[in-house]
């Protein structure tokens, strides 16, 4: 008989277990890139190639610029966006703790008092049934999940994970910060050195028109002459007024991603900044660059975090195994409460599994695959797009330096048709026309030279940041 019962136990436990919820059949199916294998061998060839060629943690300190070192100090130190990230930071590494505590023994106290009627038809018996008595209760409880499955370990290294990646988005925002900072400080001193154009060009316009005068009064030139060089005088002045307004701006800007008000800008002298000198490039590209970029690092982590969130679902479908434990007293009334006679106490273990959940737990389990492959997914494109950033940038500073030599040429040329244009017209041998044709073609050729020379510049700049603007390796 006895036999014949613990078959039938056997049994019965058997056909429970195969009617509890499994994941079978749910798997991720997105694979990471390995970025050596993206093929950059050719792009990157033109490239002068160094091992010490990352940038540093202070890299825009390379341009020389005392003014701008210390606009980006200033800025570090006061954005509210980098206090934003910061913030993220300790909020993650908050849920970090959290998560972690939660996966240790919980001790809590618990005291209750309350006035209750008996009821005299029920399991109490006399005297109290029918009456009206305190029950008072003090206790201490404790609780411990076993973690036989790995289900609290994966969860710490989920929220640890993401804790890291809201570090790197922190590094992330100063670089974005920096970053902006350079290219406003950029356009100021464009707009600058185009100012300082403008301004050369009034001069010789003004001159132009005094000129113009003196061969009217000589019945060289007609009024018309005059009021055609009168005429280009106005205009100068509007673009200088133009870039005025252009430095003003850029100014604003400044003082506002250094975490001031407008009126920090109106400190702000004009730039000197000094160019870097050839581009380098690390000469382990693209392999380590995964460990340089900050994005590609966060969404890396974000990655991984994503597959431990797996492994937390993937344990929903084991048995949770709980220890809990009582100690306190209990007592009718407040006489003798703490009496040994009064103490309650107990011990015992826990075993629950999920037999059905109408699907519950598999779409939970999905729901995170699908997550993970987002995940990795975003971290393939990050990859890509990190080294497609690098490529460009020595792609447009390579094609830039040919730009440059031309229009050093063309400045050259236009200059030198310039000055004759105007020893002829001195002469009164030429026209005014030829010498507004020759200063208009002079003025559009030093106006494309300093934009070319602050492109160089900005590229730099883009190169620092896509290198990933001084990140330490986090491979």
């Amino acid at each position: 008989m006895r036999s014949c019962l613990n078959s039938m136990g056997t049994l019965c436990l058997a056909a429970v277990l195969a009617a509890c919820a499994s994941p079978h059949g749910l798997h991720t199916s997105a694979q990471r890139t390995d970025a050596s294998t993206l093929a950059a061998s050719a792009s990157l060839a033109p490239a002068q190639l160094s091992a010490a060629a990352w940038p540093t943690a202070d890299w825009w300190r390379r341009y020389g610029d005392p003014q701008l070192d210390a606009l980006v100090a200033e800025a570090l130190a006061h954005s509210p966006n980098l206090r934003v990230a910061e913030a993220r930071v300790r909020q993650a590494a908050a849920y970090a703790g959290a998560t972690e505590a939660a996966a240790g023994p919980q001790v809590g106290a618990a005291v209750r008092s309350n006035r209750q009627q008996f009821s005299e038809h029920g399991t109490t018996p006399p005297p109290v049934a029918g009456s009206w008595k305190w029950v008072n209760e003090a206790s201490l409880n404790f609780t411990y999940e076993f973690d036989f499955w790995g289900k609290h370990e994966a969860a710490i290294e989920a929220a640890v994970g993401l804790e890291r990646a809201s570090e790197v988005d922190a590094y992330a925002a100063r670089l974005v910060l920096v970053t902006g900072i350079l290219r406003s400080y950029v356009r100021l001193e464009q707009a600058w050195r185009q100012l300082d154009i403008a301004e050369a060009t009034l001069k010789q316009r003004e001159q132009v028109v005094a000129l113009t005068r003196q061969r009217v009064a000589a019945r060289i030139d007609s009024d018309m002459e005059l009021k055609q060089a009168q005429s280009q005088v106005p205009a100068a002045r509007v673009q200088i007024a133009q870039l005025n307004e252009a430095i003003a701006l850029a100014r604003n800007e400044l003082a506002a991603l250094a975490g001031q008000g407008p009126d920090r800008g109106l400190a702000l002298a004009q730039p000197r900044l000094k160019e870097a000198g050839p581009a380098l490039l690390p000469s382990a590209l693209p392999a380590e660059l995964i460990g340089r970029r900050p994005d590609v690092v966060a969404q890396r982590w974000r990655a991984e975090a994503a597959g431990k969130d797996i492994d937390v679902a993937r344990d929903q479908f084991y048995p949770n195994i709980s220890l809990t434990a009582l100690l306190g007293v209990q007592r009718l009334g407040f006489a003798e409460w703490f009496t040994t006679g009064s103490r309650i106490s107990g011990i015992g273990p826990a075993l629950t599994l999920p037999i059905f959940d109408a699907g519950r737990l598999r779409s939970a389990l999905a729901a995170r695959n699908a997550e993970y492959d987002i995940a990795v997914e975003q971290y393939n494109a990050t990859v890509i797009d990190a080294v497609r950033d690098v490529v460009n940038q020595l792609v447009s500073l390579r094609w830039l330096e040919e730009e440059r030599t031309q229009q050093r040429e063309a400045v050259l040329t236009a200059q030198q048709a310039y000055d004759l244009a105007l020893q002829r017209y001195r002469a009164g041998v030429g026209n005014y026309l030829q010498v507004l044709a020759a200063q208009t073609q002079l003025l559009a050729a030093q106006r494309l030279e300093t934009d070319l020379d602050m492109r160089a510049i900005e590229l730099d700049v883009g190169l620092a940041r896509a290198l990933g603007g001084g990140l330490p390796d986090h491979a």
